[in-house]
């Protein structure tokens, strides 16, 4: 292993990444063919910017043809509590985990510019730095990095890190060499296929997104299908359920960045409080939050869905005052939420 290689490696560990590993732009080539794939079968719902940027997403060297080295990043947000234990609680709100405070994309991509610089300032060339928001296949070549393997959720595994880690990009002009291709650990296990709720996964592998919770409820729009609403439960932004039980996770590292370590107030917060609110008050709790991206209407929906499958006729008249909101979806959601409580 090159002398640079060997400190870039610990210079990303010093500025908090536990994972890094280098692949090339071209070493994932399996790619076009499965999202092709993916888009023919219609799996991508609502996401319409994934079948138009396919052409860059199916090919990172198309992205930046000068690339010669990808540095693929991981950075652990482990809970210190058990995300599902919310679950059991129906007047409560389920968050994902990775939003239960400030937003991964502004905390990584800081040390990603942060890596950037100390490369040029060491080595020269060029880079760009990509967390999640470009067209770029992370999961792909994070697997050809070696940094895991996409497991049967589709979401990529490490063995040093479980599931609960958030994935970075370098791309340099620099020529560095690559790792080699982390292999499938899986083996006989489908733990993470027989908890989905939604039953979102047609085969190992595979994602049906438009019956994915977290599809549903961050990126889809209007009315969420009312027979996928009663599967939804009380998770009112993403869901963990396929990433929590898998048996990899045992290997997790905890958080080192505080920054997302959960909110008291985001853990579990009361249905009724999250109900009332108004497009300022949305703004101002979930300020610096990934979930401000969806706005105060789709999150009300979300919440009006979880106060429908509840169960608790105390959250009726929390969902009844929302019948005539302005939005048609969240007046909607709380008619729909009102009948549930109701019968």
């Amino acid at each position: 292993m090159d002398d640079l290689k060997v400190r870039l490696i610990e210079a990303a560990g010093e500025m908090g990444f536990e994972l890094c590993r280098l692949t090339r732009p071209d070493a994932v080539p399996e790619v076009p063919e499965r999202l092709r794939a993916f888009l023919d079968k219609g799996y991508h719902g609502q996401m319409s910017w994934l079948a138009e940027r396919s052409h860059w997403r199916g090919a990172p060297q198309v992205l930046w043809p000068e690339a010669r080295t990808v540095i693929m990043l991981g950075e652990s947000y482990t809970p210190e509590h058990d995300p599902l234990e919310v679950l059991s609680h129906p007047d409560r709100a389920a968050i994902s985990v990775y939003a239960q405070n400030r937003d991964y994309h502004d905390v990584v991509k800081k040390r990603l510019k942060r890596l950037a610089r100390w490369l040029i300032a060491e080595a020269g060339g060029e880079v760009k730095v990509f967390v999640d928001t470009a067209p770029v296949p992370e999961k792909a070549l994070g697997a050809a990095a070696g940094l895991g393997w996409q497991g049967k959720h589709t979401n990529l595994v490490s063995r040093d890190m479980g599931s609960w880690f958030f994935i970075g990009s370098v791309f340099t002009t620099l020529e560095l060499a690559p790792d080699a291709a982390e292999v499938d650990h899986c083996g006989s296990c489908r733990r993470c296929l027989d908890i989905c709720p939604t039953d979102a996964f047609p085969a190992p592998y595979q994602l049906d997104a438009r019956r994915c919770i977290s599809y549903l409820t961050i990126e889809h729009k209007g009315p969420v299908a009312e027979e996928l609403r009663p599967l939804l439960g009380n998770r009112i932004y993403g869901c963990d359920d396929c990433l929590a039980v898998c048996p990899w996770n045992k290997f997790a590292q905890e958080a080192r960045e505080v920054k997302y370590r959960a909110r008291a107030d985001l853990m579990a917060p009361r249905l009724a409080e999250l109900a009332a609110l108004d497009d300022a008050g949305f703004r101002a709790l979930f300020s610096g939050s990934p979930i401000k991206r969806i706005g105060r209407d789709r999150f009300v929906r979300n919440v009006l869905y979880a106060i429908g499958n509840s169960g608790e006729a105390g959250l009726r008249p929390a969902a009844d005052r929302l019948r005539g909101d302005p939005c048609e979806t969240v007046a909607d959601a709380a008619s729909w939420a009102v009948d549930r409580l109701s019968n």
